[in-house]
């Protein structure tokens, strides 16, 4: 599959394009003013790239959590494109992303992330069936509960969590890979038909 995915849930967003076999990454500064220019940015990423859209079939966008004007932008220019250019589209939040490389390997995971100094989490089957919704959880709970628990953690919100949380038993401090997302998708793990935002409070 040759796929666009783009990540605006963090200060630090994400383009990566997957074609023939080849792959393209470009960082991005997701905050309120490159809202507006993130389609200029697409095409740029594209024209430097030497690639267009026909070369990809496909565009998948985080869902969140994440940053409203963030997630509200990046979603409104995904549909955009996938509807003028006939593009599949797909949206992933990063609970799920966080825990592809762990498929079928552990009976349980749980996905744990901070957002706006508060702890979420969600708990996922060993084929990344959701059995759970997302909880708001507190420190002490996550230390005396979820201990020997098997948890993911995404490194790039790492800098946001107490050193306590990162030293607990059984915690994977995990990278997001764009290419897991194909994976996924073929599992029937994405979105497709109901694509909006997860905004938490």
């Amino acid at each position: 599959m040759n796929f666009l995915s783009i990540d605006c849930s963090t200060d630090i967003g994400s383009l990566f394009i997957k074609t023939k076999n080849k792959t393209f990454s470009q960082v991005l500064q997701s905050d309120k003013s490159n809202n507006d220019l993130l389609m200029k940015q697409i095409l740029d990423f594209f024209k430097e790239n030497n690639i267009k859209f026909g070369d990809i079939s496909s565009i998948f966008v985080n869902q969140g959590p994440g940053n409203f004007s963030g997630l509200r932008g990046s979603l409104a220019t995904a549909k955009g494109v996938s509807l003028s250019k006939n593009l599949n589209l797909f949206g992933y939040n990063t609970f799920i992303w966080s825990c592809a490389k762990f498929f079928n390997k552990r009976d349980s995971i749980f996905s744990l992330i901070k957002f706006r100094e508060k702890y979420f989490i969600k708990k996922f089957d060993k084929n990344l069936n959701s059995t759970s919704n997302v909880e708001e959880i507190t420190e002490d709970i996550i230390i005396k509960k979820y201990d020997n628990k098997f948890k993911v953690i995404p490194k790039n919100v790492t800098k946001y969590v107490d050193e306590k949380i990162l030293k607990l038993n059984n915690l994977c401090i995990v990278d997001l890979d764009h290419q897991e997302l194909e994976f996924l998708q073929l599992k029937g793990l994405l979105d497709k038909e109901l694509i909006k935002p997860l905004y938490l409070s």
